[in-house]
């Protein structure tokens, strides 16, 4: 989690939001961070949080609960993914390298959210079919997104709306890492692991690109 998060902050800083920064300017750049931020956390505040969700059922022991978790840890999660696909989608129209960078931190980052659909369900139910079926369906919310952004989106894209998205993106990612990914990745005792972590994962994004260029 650590790692993960520490990938989609040096994603976030030194190449969507610097990115916006140089191409529309310091301030509309900024604007936008703070307005993809306060979406993700509107979202987050409405939508049940899939890692609380998880560890309270596990405590609870109960199967029909673990379900309804389960259920509710998948929807919280697929609209959580939908802007993730808007991401890749327009990560890529800007630069296909960035999208393939993109591609690797999300990733990285859908792994945990997987396993917090899936485990709930499975642990109640003993049916991995189950368990496959409900994480399968909250992760097709992120190819769903990309879709609608080249659908819907694409013909209202100029280079200040892309650099913007950018940007917005950007802030939505890095409320993801500091408000999901660390608190989690330090909740079980071993902090400097965590933060050790972080900077790999920063570090190994560097080098990804530095290979790009």
């Amino acid at each position: 989690m650590g790692f993960s998060a520490g990938v989609m902050i040096q994603i976030s800083f030194v190449e969507l939001f610097f990115s916006a920064v140089i191409d529309a300017g310091f301030l509309y750049a900024n604007i936008f961070l703070f307005l993809g931020a306060l979406t993700i956390a509107l979202i987050d505040f409405l939508v049940p949080h899939e890692y609380k969700e998880e560890h309270r059922s596990e405590d609870e022991r109960n199967h029909q609960e673990l379900i309804r978790t389960g259920l509710l840890v998948s929807l919280g999660i697929a609209i959580h993914n939908f802007p993730e696909g808007l991401v890749t989608f327009f990560g890529t129209i800007k630069d296909p390298n960035l999208g393939f960078v993109l591609l690797i931190a999300i990733a990285l980052h859908n792994i945990p959210e997987g396993v917090s659909v899936s485990f709930p369900i499975f642990y109640a139910t003993k049916n991995r079919k189950k368990a496959f079926t409900w994480s399968f369906l909250s992760g097709i919310a992120e190819p769903a997104g990309a879709v609608i952004g080249f659908s819907i989106l694409y013909p209202f894209i100029s280079p200040f709306a892309l650099n913007m998205a950018l940007a917005f993106v950007a802030g939505i990612m890095l409320f993801i890492s500091f408000d999901e990914l660390l608190p989690v990745s330090l909740r079980y005792g071993e902090e400097h692991m965590a933060i050790t972590s972080l900077f790999l994962g920063m570090a190994m994004m560097t080098s990804i690109l530095l290979l790009l260029r």
